[in-house]
Formats: C-alpha cells, structure tokens, sequence
C-alpha cells in the first residue's frame, strides 16, 4: 500500500463529509467547487497555514507534529479510531513493525483449549488481515467449517464478501460487510507495507463490487461489540450478541466471543446447533 496516497486519499474523505456549518463556518453562498470543506478552511479550524495542510493531505506527513494531528483531528471531528487510524498513515513504521507483518501467525495451543471449553460460546481467534487463527466446534457449527477451507483462505473478510452462503447467514450484512472493511483499513494503517494485505485487498476489489465502493471510502470505526441477527440453514434465526477481546499478548490476535441472552430462545437454538456439531454445518463455497 502507497502510505502516503493512503494518507491523502483519507484526508479529502473526511474533509469532504464536512459542510461549513458543521463546523461553525458561514457558508457565503458562493458556489463550491469541492464537496465538504476547503483546504483554506480546514487549515483555519486546525490553526495551521493553508500550505502546511496542503503538504499534510498530499501525503507529506512523515514530521507532522503529534500536537498538529491532534488539531487536524479535532478540525475534522474524527472518532478515536479515525484518530488513531490518521497517526498510524501520517508517521513513519519502525521496523520491527514491519518485520511483525512479515511474519505467519501462530494461535497458541493454550487458546484452543480455552474456546474448547466454553460450552455454548462459539468463539474463534482472529489475527491480522482477519485471518483465522482457530475456532471452536461450536463457531464452526454456526459460521461453517472454517477448517474446511486452504489454509490461505480462512479469512473473515474473504468469506464475508466471496462466500454466498455469507448473505443468507447475516441478517444485516451489509452492516458486517462495512465492519470487515473498517477492520482492514485499521490494519492497513499500522502495516501498509503488507504483501498479503495488498494481495487480500486487490483480490477483493476484483471480485467484489460492493467491497470496491466500501474500500474507496475510507470508512474507519473500532467496533469491538455488537449484536448480531442471524439465520441459520438448520435451525433458523438466532439473535446473538459479540465481543472482541484482544490478546495483549499475542500481538495482533484477537478472541471473538458470542454469546445468547439468558432466557433467550437462542439460548436453546445453540444447544440444539451443539448437539449437531460442525459435521452438520454448511459448507464454504469454493
């Protein structure tokens, strides 16, 4: 990935969502000739000159001050995750970060036996790019047979937007579908001199017109929990909560967790699905 068009292209996505109004700017009526604020304008809000923010979206941000990304962000009313995802592109990667993206992953037995245990909680790992570092049967029996796959194709995003079955599963996948790719493009911020991620993104982009419309627009948010609706091929909807944990230390690693609401009829549509297991379960499309 080109880090500073990465940069660049960012900037203008966010600078352009913002009217003056937002802002606390008048809006003189004249006519505009860009969507959203004008590098002026930015550059006013920020307090830095109109030529240093210019050089700053251009992508030349490699000895921009913490204090002016700072500016740069509250100017453009980024979330903390956009916030982060701006200082991870706009400062230069030590190279022992660069060394980590280079190197395969590897879940730790101990993981396994942990999800191994947690009856009625489908759970898997996730590492970088959203490879999939390891499940459980109860997770294969619901998502489908992650172990199934080559092991170069257990990714959360690839299946997400190439598998078919993906649609009928997720309820709201568009939604899922959007959070896959605010995912890649935090990691993509933090190792941009990644081949696999470039591989995964370009493979994506070509097969996947809605992953193309969702990658261009620069669309970054740390969702680490959510509820998800879902309907199952064998035993129907099931309505279920998520959580992220990440692993401090397994770097780059993940635990996803979900879990029913006590009561809940999914409490028992996850017994029965146990009780079938993951020989039942539907099968990726190749």
């Amino acid at each position: 990935m080109d880090q500073r068009a990465e940069l660049s292209e960012f900037l203008r996505s966010r600078r352009a969502r913002l009217q003056p109004a937002d802002v606390g700017l008048p809006d003189l009526g004249r006519h505009r000739r860009v969507p959203g604020l004008r590098r002026e304008e930015l550059a006013q809000l920020a307090g830095v000159s109109v030529a240093y923010y210019t050089r700053l979206e251009q992508g030349h941000g490699s000895n921009v001050s913490g204090e002016v990304l700072d500016s740069v962000a509250r100017a453009l009313r980024l979330s903390d995750a956009e916030s982060a995802h701006l200082t991870h592109l706009a400062g230069p990667k030590p190279k022992k970060k660069r060394a980590a993206a280079a190197r395969p992953q590897r879940m730790r037995a101990e993981l396994q036996h942990l999800m191994d245990a947690m009856d009625g909680v489908p759970s898997y790992v996730l590492g970088r790019r959203m490879d999939i570092l390891g499940s459980n049967r109860l997770a294969r029996a619901l998502f489908g047979d992650f172990t199934a796959l080559p092991a170069e194709e257990r990714n959360m995003a690839r299946i997400v937007f190439l598998d078919p079955n993906s649609r009928d599963l997720y309820a709201e996948w568009e939604c899922v579908a959007a959070e896959m790719v605010s995912a890649l493009r935090l990691f993509a911020g933090c190792f941009p001199d990644d081949p696999q991620l470039s591989a995964l993104v370009g493979e994506l982009s070509v097969k996947s017109d809605e992953f193309r419309v969702l990658w261009a627009a620069h669309t970054v948010r740390d969702k680490g929990h959510c509820v998800k609706r879902l309907h199952h091929p064998l035993v129907g909807a099931l309505t279920l909560s998520y959580e992220t944990l990440n692993l401090p230390g397994d770097q780059d690693q993940s635990l996803i967790t979900y879990h029913a609401e006590p009561g809940s009829d999914a409490v028992e549509t996850l017994r029965l699905l146990a009780s079938w297991g993951a020989d039942e379960a539907p099968h990726f499309s190749r």
